[in-house]
């Protein structure tokens, strides 16, 4: 069970990483090894899966980010894991979903162009043999940027 200061803990975290024990001890009124020991305690638990940075696509030569929806043609086991396979190997596709609804799953891309979107999808996800379809979405504009999970 997380108290008060294991949330507040975790929301430091989430918005700056690179906390050292010292300033989130500070932070949450606490001794640095004590702010050291929760940390940890929080990984452990699984709470803290891990720490990324956040890249800027466009400085990596990434214009073209959109959402893919994909709808298979047939629904096994098989077709299934060797679509998940594929999605895995695929560096292009940095999140993907299982879902209700009309599409199978979601698919989020960034690519370097128009073209390179348009490989992907017709060179690439359209082949595999479980695929019936795909709709694309091209995003213009992302008015909030992937946030803190609230805690």
């Amino acid at each position: 069970m997380l108290d008060i200061t294991d949330t507040r803990l975790l929301s430091a975290l989430q918005k700056d990483a690179h906390l050292t024990a010292h300033q989130l001890g500070e932070m949450l009124n606490l001794s640095p090894s004590q702010a050291g020991r929760r940390r940890q305690r929080l990984e452990a638990e699984g709470y803290i899966t891990g720490y990324t940075a956040r890249l800027d696509p466009l400085k990596l030569g990434l214009h073209v980010q959109g959402f893919v929806q994909v709808h298979l043609g047939t629904h096994g086991p098989e077709q299934s894991e060797s679509f998940a396979r594929m999605v895995h190997s695929l560096p292009e596709i940095t999140s993907a979903w299982t879902m209700t609804g009309e599409a199978d799953y979601l698919l989020r891309v960034y690519c370097d162009d128009l073209s390179a979107l348009n490989r992907l999808l017709h060179q690439v996800i359209l082949p595999h043999p479980a695929v019936a379809r795909v709709q694309s979405q091209i995003v213009m504009d992302q008015l909030k940027r992937d946030a803190p999970l609230p805690t």
